[in-house]
């Protein structure tokens, strides 16, 4: 059978040592961080260090990044010595993300891991396999955490800060905020600090592609379910002595 045009096309790119554009992702995890708990394991961070109780990542969900899915589907069309770099951590040599000054702001504010070049290596693994630009890439993921915070998800999370939240109730907000069964597409991530078990991240599954009118429901609804993760965690504040 003869090769499809687009089949040759793409042979073609590789023999040429050419890199092939990413297609949009059609199934991607969005991952979220409660920042003080992360903060509690990675003190060191210039984030981390510069932490406030009023800042805008101690009482609202902070953007990790959006990962296209299966999890090997990373670094796509990455020059060999960038990924080494990245692999490495030195995330600070990796090349800037082009972004419009509106989408930085925002980025700084949601992502305060960008204080230590986080968005550069999400874009590097993550980003460069979502089969969009940048400015496009980056854009998505704020305006779904953005719809996440303004949700009784993060009401749930503010209201419990410094105690212990389960994930059968973070799962029933999900579900009352969009939909039935949303729930079930959200994993926990926690972390033991000493004698407490933190509640350091949330790995929310999504159906793609998306697009500008997408919302987290219809996302939600078309993704696979995800194993639950750890059962409960606590709401960190920022600083330490929750014991």
């Amino acid at each position: 059978m003869a090769m499809s045009r687009l089949l040759w096309i793409v042979l073609a790119l590789i023999l040429a040592g050419t890199a092939v554009p990413a297609a949009a992702a059609d199934a991607m995890v969005l991952a979220v961080s409660w920042q003080p708990a992360f903060c509690e394991t990675r003190p060191e961070k210039p984030e981390c260090a510069s932490q406030t109780a009023d800042r805008h990542d101690a009482s609202h969900l902070s953007l990790h990044g959006l990962w296209p899915e299966p999890r090997d589907n990373v670094y796509c069309g990455v020059d060999a010595a960038v990924r080494a770099a990245d692999e490495a951590g030195r995330w600070r040599e990796l090349p800037a993300v082009g972004l419009t000054k509106g989408t930085r702001e925002v980025l700084e504010r949601a992502m305060p891991g960008s204080r230590s070049f986080l968005h550069r290596h999400e874009w590097t693994k993550h980003g460069t396999c979502y089969g969009a630009s940048p400015e496009a890439y980056f854009a998505d993921s704020l305006r779904l955490l953005a719809e996440l915070n303004a949700s009784a998800v993060r009401s749930l999370l503010a209201d419990g800060i410094g105690r212990v939240v389960t994930g059968r109730a973070i799962r029933e907000r999900f579900d009352a905020a969009f939909g039935d069964g949303a729930g079930n597409r959200v994993e926990l991530v926690c972390r033991r600090v000493g004698a407490r078990r933190l509640l350091v991240e949330l790995r929310i599954g999504l159906a793609g592609p998306i697009t500008e009118t997408s919302g987290l429901a219809e996302l939600l609804a078309g993704a696979p379910e995800r194993r639950p993760g750890c059962g409960s965690g606590i709401v960190d504040r920022v600083g330490l002595g929750l014991d």
